[in-house]
């Protein structure tokens, strides 16, 4: 007699959790990847001596890369086989990082940091789809995304302690090789643990449709920059024209191919739209708030890059604590409530930044605490929905937007944040008389090419060097909180008017 009781989703053993802890790897590395440099440039500002709007770019060009090619290459892994995809990408990423260790000049570590963004871009569209074909069990799913969400946060907050416990003992290169030993283990693995995964009918390579996303993406934060740095002018015009043209045609040519590299039917589902929006801006002040603060504590209250990492590190505790004990929540509170809760709690965190004293850094250190609190969770929440409330077919380009949205909005948060604060500090800081016109420039730019400039001085024009500089910058950190604390109250409220009909989620 055949048997009439429905399917049971099979629950995943020792081998499918092992995949899961080889498939961290890459996504740590990642977020790491976001922020470890911020730790770094106060030395790279000394070592090479970029340009404000290199700084900017030393950490936008990687993500900004990685966001506007992860549709293209999930499309890609889908064709060829998404572990696959990942081994290529881990060897190029480690190969990168390499030569991004040893570059001599601004330029070149702009460029490598674009290489990895290229690499990059090949292994995190893997890790979701292939979490949905080892995990079947929706409750074990949901625990996997968890992990896989606080981690992507937790890296972000990691990377400056991992930056700060390299730079204590070894040059600002170390952060790129820390690559290394990482994804050493995951090539050896993952062939071993994880299984292949491809789409048995995918669509074509779309290449026009990935060069009008690179292109909206580039013309986006190059505009933002610009306008920060020189106010508006043609540029800026011509950049917001392209970035909106680009962004036209894509969504266009998308409407009208009938097997469309990005789905933009998915943006009717309310709790993946919702949950796409909690993402891009909790990455992007998220992301932001980590600019500024490694910089604060090491250049202006003087800590050891160990020290000043090891200050955040109970920001980091809270992310993930919040990031895994908030599955057991949500069986009994809505997700609206969650995800506009969050992002409340992560405003408070940044209204503390905007009316508190920064001396000293424990406002700074705190805020995170608080910011991370609400990060973790409405992220690990927003993540789940996304990839669980679409249909089944449509989960793997879920994915793949969900990425897209951690990593615009970490090149979005130094592009805007970061914007805030450097603009701001060259508008304020004032140059004592009797420097060269490389001094001054040097000085206007960065606070770090202040302290430079600072230590070759005498007593009086040092003192009142680094007085302004300090004040001009804190202005900036000022004032990008207060961007922050708007853009998290606004989308709490958006958010939550988007998820207001979604129920409780099911704990099965």
């Amino acid at each position: 007699m055949l048997s009439t009781a429905p399917d049971v989703p099979a629950r995943a053993g020792a081998r499918e959790w092992a995949a899961l802890v080889v498939l961290m790897l890459p996504v740590l590395l990642i977020s790491v990847d976001n922020t470890v440099l911020n730790f770094a440039l106060p030395e790279i500002s000394r070592e090479l001596r970029p340009t404000g709007t290199q700084l900017l770019w030393m950490v936008d060009a990687y993500p900004l890369v990685l966001a506007g090619l992860l549709v293209p290459m999930g499309s890609l892994g889908d064709r060829v086989g998404r572990r696959r995809l990942l081994l290529v990408g881990s060897t190029g990423f480690a190969a990168v990082s390499a030569l991004a260790a040893f570059a001599p000049t601004g330029e070149v570590l702009v460029a490598a940091r674009a290489m990895l963004g290229l690499f990059g871009s090949m292994l995190m569209p893997a890790t979701l789809s292939l979490l949905r074909n080892i995990f079947h069990d929706a409750t074990q799913r949901r625990a996997a995304i968890a992990v896989w969400a606080t981690g992507f946060s937790a890296g972000g907050v990691l990377g400056p302690v991992v930056g700060g416990l390299l730079l204590q003992h070894f040059w600002w290169g170390s952060v790129f090789l820390l690559a290394v030993p990482v994804l050493v283990p995951l090539l050896v693995l993952a062939p071993v643990l994880v299984p292949e995964s491809r789409n048995p009918a995918p669509g074509p390579v779309d290449v026009p449709s990935a060069a009008l996303i690179v292109t909206a993406m580039v013309a986006l934060v190059y505009g933002i920059k610009d306008l920060g740095s020189h106010g508006p002018s043609a540029g800026v015009l011509a950049a917001a024209v392209a970035a909106v043209a680009a962004g036209v045609l894509f969504v266009r040519r998308q409407l009208r191919s009938p097997v469309p590299m990005l789905d933009l039917r998915l943006f009717r589902h309310a709790p993946f739209t919702g949950g796409l929006l909690n993402n891009l801006v909790a990455s992007t002040t998220f992301i932001g708030f980590l600019f500024f603060v490694s910089q604060y504590l090491q250049l202006v209250e003087g800590m050891p890059p160990l020290e000043a990492g090891l200050a955040l590190m109970p920001g980091a505790a809270v992310t993930i604590a919040s990031g895994l004990l908030v599955v057991h929540v949500v069986g009994f509170v809505p997700p609206a409530l969650v995800l506009g809760g969050g992002l409340l709690v992560m405003a408070s965190g940044f209204l503390l930044v905007l009316l508190g004293d920064l001396s000293g850094g424990l406002v700074l250190v705190v805020a995170l605490m608080v910011i991370g609190l609400g990060s973790g969770a409405s992220q690990t929440i927003a993540g789940d929905l996304i990839l669980t409330e679409v249909p089944p077919e449509q989960a793997g380009a879920a994915s793949a937007i969900s990425e897209t949205a951690y990593e615009l909005g970490a090149g979005l948060g130094v592009a805007v944040l970061g914007t805030a604060v450097t603009a701001t500090y060259a508008r304020r800081t004032a140059v004592p008389p009797g420097l060269d016109p490389e001094q001054a420039a040097t000085a206007s730019e960065t606070l770090g090419g202040a302290v430079d400039v600072a230590a070759t001085l005498g007593p009086d024009a040092s003192g009142e060097l680094l007085a302004s500089a300090v004040a001009a910058f804190e202005a900036g950190v000022h004032l990008s909180a207060g961007i922050g604390t708007a853009l998290l109250a606004g989308t709490a409220v958006v958010v939550g008017l988007l998820l207001r009909r979604v129920p409780r989620l099911r704990r099965r």
